[in-house]
């Protein structure tokens, strides 16, 4: 069977589509200038995965990590529920077979076969059955010592950023958030099945999307995280090692 036959086939496998499904792929296909500030997060997760390394990357947005990573001369490989977005990754960065549609709560790799898994803004779009599901799909998918990188929003009030659909009334997040992170309860989901290596709250800027005031605040919100001081829109990174 030729690749492309094999492509097809398994995206017409993949469940149909979730509501949540439906959101990203939206922001993901017709939308996809929303992930242009993400260079800064990415680049500082793929900065701290040193080659060579086999890794798999949960939620591939735009494929600013694929880009990045390749870049660095990791081993790419990555996951996404979304097949046109699939798509793209695979024609944009001949990854073929690398580049998989699925989810991360059933993980369609081999135990063991990756140096470090990445899910960077993706864990707060999960309801908690699927959360718990993913950290233990992606420390099965890790060889032993392996890291799991990522980033969450710090604590973020869900209802401030509800909306209403104006066809049916019904409300919602705006980008799909199930899920609200604080340190601590970033740690305790982690360590059932991880050593937390690492783990603190910063902001991720992008200066070169900001005007020169902007540019200002944003120094100064880094300023002061450095100090200590956390104000809204930060994140909170984490670096855990699956257990041997």
């Amino acid at each position: 069977m030729d690749s492309d036959s094999t492509h097809s086939e398994r995206d017409k496998a993949s469940p149909p589509q979730s509501e949540q499904d439906r959101l990203w792929d939206y922001y993901q296909n017709r939308a996809i200038e929303r992930f242009e500030q993400s260079e800064p997060r990415l680049r500082f997760l793929c900065r701290q995965i040193r080659p060579p390394a086999a890794v798999l990357d949960i939620g591939v947005g735009d494929g600013t990590f694929e880009r990045l990573a390749l870049q660095r001369g990791l081993d790419v490989f990555c996951l996404d529920p979304n097949p046109r977005t699939i798509e793209r990754i695979r024609q944009t960065f001949a990854l073929g077979e690398r580049a998989c549609v699925g989810y991360g709560q059933a993980i369609p790799f081999p135990d063991a076969q990756f140096d470090a898994v990445v899910i960077s803004e993706v864990l707060e779009h999960l309801d908690d059955d699927a959360l718990a599901a993913t950290l233990k799909e992606s420390a099965r998918v890790l060889k032993p010592g392996g890291v799991l990188l990522g980033t969450v929003p710090a604590r973020e009030n869900l209802d401030e950023q509800r909306v209403v659909c104006p066809c049916c009334g019904e409300t919602f997040h705006r980008w799909g958030h199930r899920q609200s992170f604080t340190i601590d309860r970033m740690r305790a989901l982690l360590e059932p099945r991880f050593d937390v290596v690492a783990i603190g709250e910063r902001p991720f800027e992008s200066f070169r999307h900001l005007n020169l005031k902007g540019r200002l605040l944003a120094a100064a919100r880094w300023a002061l995280s450095l100090a200590g001081v956390h104000g809204r829109n930060e994140h909170i990174w984490f670096r855990a090692r699956r257990r041997t």
